[in-house]
């Protein structure tokens, strides 16, 4: 039994929250060690007279962080080896937490409406290959042909059979890793990118290198110099918004990648998820590198977080690969989720939607700006979020537990690192995963916080 105690002064509202965090700084300062054992519930809640339902959730919240393990008989401890990254999300909502850390397209009851309607078409003709067959080339060769025209309004120019429908862009990603990146290859990325790309490359045995970024992305004499000095196979790229820091690259920056790839015979990987919902971009760079490029995109970001099906475009020379890979990996895309998503893009429902998430997004970077006039933050007017420099000495980890601790989720910067260089905390703040009030009040809790004194945020933890 460990002689540190949380202090009552210190709990706030709610309650399981600030207990969960005091717990939490204590492991992550040393002053709980691995191995030791916390109170019984019943003995926490008397010394600070909580409720043991309180108590309970506090462990709760700890062993869902991977900080604590529950043992049947013998009570609770200290776990500080975790076995997997925590993600910049939480895993489930909360009641009281006004959760921005999630990124998701804005929803209202009209999107769920809309899938009931098109559940109750499908009822009525659903065909029978997408309920009864196997064979991926028997269910999908109508499915690539109006896919062709969704990659069209994406800016990409594709045939057919270089089309792979998947679950989603995460399954698209895994998949295109697979082909390109085999164990002990090194895929390069940029330094701040995408949050699955560090367990990823644990899990495919290949290795990640963080490259330099400005304000349009991958800074292409950093690509070159890594291939220069390392066997690079691959590159990973995020240069429509989507990315953490909320930058568009420029036609001319997606040539230049293009060129260094080319010159490497590197293979490039392209996660465009927000397709046509950001107006004016450029091409993608797989149309600057059609030969090299397998592009990801999907509908889950920018028509409905439940229409799981996405794109996985690939030049001939990987079509192959991807076709072998997907089949170990996934076997095929739902046909059901494929059925709604092609209805919809060939009677021009997508569209319509992506749209409608457009005007929505406009309202809620109004009320990010307004909110944040006189704080510095990057974002794009039709991105999902904003992504928010801390100041000074503020400690990254103790701004996002505090706005927790007053009922805020927001995403770790850090969550996001992929290079080991020297690292300016920051946060991500989702706009379209509340309501617009709730968003208010969400980025209100923020903007207070980020003019409050960073030692007192420390001490209130």
């Amino acid at each position: 039994m460990t002689l540190w105690r949380p202090d009552p002064d210190l709990i706030r509202r709610p309650a399981y929250l600030s207990l969960a965090e005091q717990i939490a700084r204590a492991i992550h300062d040393g002053r709980l060690e691995s191995g030791a054992r916390l109170p019984t519930h019943r003995r926490m809640a008397d010394d600070l007279k909580l409720s043991v339902q309180t108590v309970s959730r506090a462990y709760e919240e700890l062993i869902r962080r991977g900080l604590i393990s529950g043992e049947i008989g013998r009570g609770s401890f200290v776990q500080t080896r975790r076995r997997e990254p925590d993600p910049p999300y939480l895993p489930e909502r909360l009641g009281e937490v006004i959760d921005l850390s999630i990124l998701k397209p804005v929803c209202e009851p009209m999107h769920l409406d809309r899938i009931k309607r098109a559940l109750g078409w499908l009822a009525e003709n659903l065909p029978a290959s997408s309920a009864l067959s196997f064979r991926p080339n028997v269910v999908f060769p109508r499915h690539r042909a109006v896919a062709v025209e969704w990659l069209k309004a994406c800016g990409l120019s594709i045939s057919p059979q270089n089309i792979s429908l998947t679950n989603g862009a995460t399954a698209g990603m895994t998949v295109a890793l697979m082909s390109v990146a085999p164990p002990g290859s090194t895929v390069a990325t940029e330094a701040i990118g995408h949050h699955t790309l560090i367990p990823l490359a644990t899990y495919l045995g290949f290795n990640l290198e963080g490259l330099a970024i400005d304000d349009q992305g991958m800074v292409p004499e950093a690509l070159d110099a890594a291939c220069r000095e390392s066997p690079i196979r691959a590159v990973f790229l995020q240069p429509s918004v989507i990315n953490p820091t909320a930058t568009l690259m420029s036609a001319e920056r997606r040539e230049a990648i293009a060129a260094v790839a080319r010159k490497h015979d590197l293979a490039i990987i392209e996660n465009d998820v927000l397709g046509p919902l950001v107006e004016k971009r450029p091409p993608p760079v797989a149309a600057f590198a059609p030969e090299r490029t397998l592009y990801v995109t999907s509908f889950t970001k920018i028509v409905l977080p439940g229409l799981r099906i996405g794109y996985l475009a690939a030049p001939d020379r990987y079509v192959a690969a991807v076709a072998n890979r997907h089949l170990v990996s996934n076997w095929m895309a739902t046909p059901i989720m494929a059925e709604i998503a092609t209805k919809w893009v060939a009677d021009g429902t997508a569209m319509e939607l992506v749209e409608w998430q457009r005007e929505a997004l406009k309202r809620r970077h109004a009320i990010a700006a307004e909110l944040f006039a006189n704080v510095p933050y990057r974002a794009h007017r039709d991105g999902l979020h904003v992504w928010l420099p801390l100041s000074g000495e503020r400690s990254e980890e103790g701004f996002v537990a505090q706005a927790r601790l007053q009922g805020v989720a927001i995403a770790p910067g850090a969550s996001f690192k992929i290079s080991q260089d020297e690292w300016r905390p920051a946060v991500r703040i989702s706009l379209g995963s509340t309501t617009e009030g709730e968003l208010r009040a969400g980025l209100g809790v923020v903007a207070k916080l980020l003019l409050g004194d960073p030692e007192h945020l420390l001490l209130a933890i």
